[in-house]
């Protein structure tokens, strides 16, 4: 991923970005995920890891932490479990020592005085001290993983900021981009027709508001 792109991306707010994708009929929303310290913001490619229950031969939540790059986002499958965590504070120090650029998980984390004294980016569901060793287990890292419903695949794109998350496939960043900029643009118009003396309704019909982010016909 070019940097200037990633650099672009970065300084968009996930509202503009979640309305070029609807334009598009992308999904990308990750639903329920929210920043663990508010204020963070997140961006960088994803190193992707699943979580399965362990079986009767218990396997280990992995070292994976290891192979992840400096400025990549640790995306963790755990399907959404809430009665154990995948990611405490051995894991956060070592994030945070490597240059990692945060960490997502569909499910819980743990040791939050951690994260803060460490002013690391991590977003979540919540919040459980319960630990996952013994209860789930990685049985794979850079394969297609979910969250929320919605197929994050290594090398995609993740975004955060304090209104949640999404993720934008790598081969329509470009794209995405380039409606977000210009829905930004005309919401900035319509404050401008606002301030100006006009009617939220005038400025909103004069620059197209309504449809913004209506899905292009095919």
């Amino acid at each position: 991923m070019k940097k200037e792109l990633m650099e672009e991306i970065r300084s968009m707010d996930t509202a503009s970005i979640s309305d070029a994708m609807d334009k598009l009929g992308i999904p990308g929303g990750l639903l329920g995920i929210q920043a663990v310290i508010p204020g963070h913001k997140i961006c960088g490619e994803a190193f992707t890891v699943h979580y399965v229950p362990c079986g009767p031969v218990k396997g280990t939540v992995g070292d994976f932490i290891d192979d992840v790059k400096p400025g990549q986002v640790v995306v963790i499958d755990n399907a959404g479990r809430n009665y154990c965590t995948v990611w405490g504070d051995i894991m956060t120090f070592t994030a945070k020592t490597k240059g990692i650029e945060g960490t997502l998980i569909d499910g819980v984390c743990r040791d939050v005085n951690g994260i803060e004294e460490l002013d690391y980016s991590i977003y979540t569901k919540g919040k459980y001290m319960v630990t996952g060793k013994e209860r789930v287990e990685v049985d794979a890292v850079n394969v297609p993983v979910a969250v929320s419903g919605v197929q994050v695949r290594p090398g995609d794109i993740i975004l955060g900021d304090d209104s949640g998350a999404l993720c934008i496939p790598a081969d329509r960043a470009e794209e995405i981009l380039k409606i977000a900029k210009t829905i930004e643009e005309t919401e900035q118009k319509i404050i401008a027709e606002v301030k100006a003396g006009s009617t939220l309704k005038a400025a909103r019909e004069k620059l197209g508001y309504h449809h913004l982010q209506s899905k292009e016909e095919a």
